[in-house]
């Protein structure tokens, strides 16, 4: 039996943790969809995260190398974002939930429909 405790280094957790929150995912999809992308474009891609959400967002993937920020010397300074080459590499996994949660989605909301007697 294969266990998977709390405590440790739980490669399982970890990255769930950082990947399951709200954003991310939207974000590494977006990046991918788009390419090379400005904070306001992205921010306009995915329009109902703030500007907050998404500065923390795109600051924990950048931290753990799935995002790279880059800061051109200009004035008004210019920040594009980018995934790297770890970002890329998760996209075809990401692509697979998505194309899941699509083909289900139907039977998922019918099961949480008779679940809560709706």
């Amino acid at each position: 039996m294969q266990n998977f405790h709390p405590n440790g280094n739980c490669p399982i957790r970890d990255v769930l943790s950082r990947l399951g929150d709200k954003w991310s995912m939207l974000v590494l999809i977006t990046l991918s969809a788009n390419g090379t992308m400005r904070f306001s474009d992205i921010h306009k891609t995915i329009a109902d995260v703030s500007q907050r959400m998404l500065t923390v967002t795109l600051r924990t993937l950048e931290a753990d190398g799935l995002v790279e920020r880059k800061v051109y010397a200009e004035v008004p300074p210019r920040v594009e974002y980018c995934l790297t080459e770890r970002g890329t590499s998760l996209i075809p996994h990401i692509e697979g939930l998505v194309t899941w949660a699509l083909q289900q989605m139907t039977g998922i909301m019918e099961s949480r429909n008779a679940a809560s007697g709706s």
